[in-house]
């Protein structure tokens, strides 16, 4: 009798703690084909001005070595402010609007980003402006730069120029989940059989199991897929076939009507996830401070061990 008991709460909070979840609509069936582009695709709109390159970089160094022609620098301080000992945290949205008023992107022209580490700093990129609410006329570049090159399309060293134009923010703050809505969907996650909340640890799967002697590991119910295996290539990386990626997240439990929230370290790792998801038509949310804060956070758990085949 108190089995039975037990999991009728636990199907009574579990439902209780979704609904007060924001909604976000999945739309799984939708592939979002504009905010993937190719380099061929780009080295036609260079001379389009309803389209603008941005480049994020922790410096301006590679920038002046060569970039796009036309592309903007974006320095990737100004997306990303640490807070509470969290290094990759969302600035101020004046800030923000400010940063994106002086890039000119204005409130209507197409931008397509590219940027460091294997394009994460395209996707936080991204998943910044999704926050604002403007990444419906965001693309990240597939392969980045180094595909770019590689195909011999033309660079340019000299700065480019442009006009301020107002940026207005819509935001999105629903996105960003925080650490007490994560303790309730770590509980229903690791405590509820098929419960409607997925957590992603978007981490390498050897720093995921962790180390029960050092006291590192993952969210208690959180399952694992390296953000890296989303990619393909050598000299560069681009996205795998979205068949490919459809199916690895069919694997992993995603489904339309799950909530669906991405973790890493400080929420670099994770935004790939986010933006991959976000690319197969499925809408997930970020917990930004991820296990920078989990970790240190009173009373959560971290579980080690590798992920459940």
């Amino acid at each position: 009798m108190r089995l039975k008991i037990d999991r009728s709460i636990a199907s009574c909070f579990c439902l209780i703690i979704l609904l007060c979840l924001p909604l976000v609509q999945a739309t799984a069936g939708t592939r979002r084909t504009r905010m993937l582009v190719s380099t061929k695709w780009l080295a036609g709109q260079l001379k389009n001005p309803e389209v603008i390159v941005l480049q994020v970089g922790a410096s301006r160094e590679s920038y002046d070595e060569g970039h796009i022609p036309g592309a903007r620098f974006v320095p990737f301080s100004e997306i990303v402010m640490p807070r509470d000992g969290v290094l990759n945290e969302l600035p101020p949205v004046e800030k923000l609007a400010g940063l994106f008023t002086r890039l000119g992107v204005g409130n209507r022209a197409r931008m397509v980003i590219y940027g460091d580490l294997n394009g994460l700093a395209a996707t936080r990129t991204f998943f910044t402006l999704d926050y604002l609410g403007h990444a419906d006329r965001a693309a990240i570049l597939d392969g980045g730069i180094e595909k770019w090159k590689a195909e011999g399309h033309p660079l340019e060293k000299m700065a480019s120029t442009y006009q301020p134009s107002g940026f207005t923010p819509r935001l999105n703050p629903s996105l960003v989940v925080k650490l007490e809505t994560m303790r309730d969907l770590s509980w229903v996650a690791a405590n509820v059989n098929d419960s409607n909340a997925l957590i992603i640890d978007s981490r390498s799967p050897d720093v995921y199991a962790g180390s029960a002697e050092k006291k590192t590991g993952h969210i208690p119910g959180a399952v694992n897929w390296f953000w890296m295996d989303h990619l393909s290539g050598t000299n560069y990386r681009t996205m795998k076939p979205i068949a490919e990626l459809r199916k690895i997240y069919a694997s992993l439990g995603v489904r339309p009507d799950r909530r669906i929230v991405t973790y890493c370290n400080s929420g670099m790792q994770s935004s790939h996830t986010y933006f991959t998801l976000r690319y197969l038509g499925i809408d997930a949310l970020v917990y930004d401070a991820s296990m920078t804060e989990w970790s240190k956070a009173p009373g959560t758990l971290v579980i080690s061990g590798p992920a459940r085949k």
